[in-house]
């Protein structure tokens, strides 16, 4: 199956770093094995958008291939498509699922946003103190409809896959400080001179101050001057008020 869309072909570089990745022809069956509840590390992405009838058949196949799986409690289903899909979710919104629409974002420049911070330093993360601080950062600044243990499990794994993918030199995470403070942080990972954004987050209490406005711009930089990214890629919810 090809993929089509630049946000999956980039999702699929965390899978192929820890992660499986199946052909079944018309869908692939992606898997994280040691983070189960990454409800975006463990999905089917279908190569066409639903039709009647798929309502059924797409989430039955979810369950025979996350069979052997039993800690995988959620079911999650991407289609492979570059335009809307709002009228495309309907048959599944029937059903009771959530529907997750974005906005793939991409340039080859990057530019500093009219209103940034000046009071904060960026770097990469060195040590083990600040790759902790990064993941309780993370933590804090979940949606509220995430219960923290469950949370807590899922975004420690996850931090722990970009910290090895750091090691390995294939990105860095990011740190906005104040002082010493850490108030944001973001991923930036490459493949084959495309780099993908990773959780963009800003301290709650450090918000509308352009941190991250600050933060996107200088990773955004080092990617291209440094690390030969050709392409920058952005995946964002277009309801969120980021």
């Amino acid at each position: 199956m090809q993929v089509q869309s630049l946000g999956y072909r980039t999702d699929l570089m965390f899978a192929r770093f820890d992660g499986t990745i199946t052909d079944r022809g018309d869908y692939l069956v992606i898997t994280t094995p040691g983070n189960p509840g990454f409800h975006w590390g463990n999905f089917l992405l279908f190569s066409r958008p639903p039709i009647a009838g798929d309502e059924e058949r797409w989430p039955g196949l979810f369950r025979k291939e996350f069979a052997r799986m039993p800690l995988v409690r959620h079911l999650a289903l991407g289609w492979d498509t570059t335009h809307d899909p709002k009228t495309e979710c309907g048959l599944f919104a029937a059903k009771g699922f959530e529907p997750q629409i974005s906005t793939v974002l991409t340039t080859d420049n990057a530019h500093l946003p009219p209103n940034f911070s000046r009071e904060i330093s960026v770097r990469p993360l060195r040590t083990g103190s600040e790759w902790e601080e990064a993941t309780q950062l993370q933590i804090l600044a979940r949606e509220p409809i995430f219960k923290l243990e469950n949370y807590t499990a899922f975004k420690r794994a996850q931090m722990e896959r970009y910290r090895k993918m750091s090691e390995q030199g294939k990105g860095h995470w990011f740190g906005a400080y104040l002082g010493s403070k850490l108030v944001g942080d973001l991923g930036l990972y490459l493949e084959e001179g495309v780099g993908r954004f990773q959780n963009v987050t800003t301290h709650p209490d450090f918000r509308r101050r352009g941190i991250c406005g600050r933060l996107v711009c200088e990773a955004a930089v080092l990617a291209i001057k440094v690390m030969g990214a050709t392409t920058l890629v952005m995946v964002a919810d277009d309801s969120y008020h980021a």
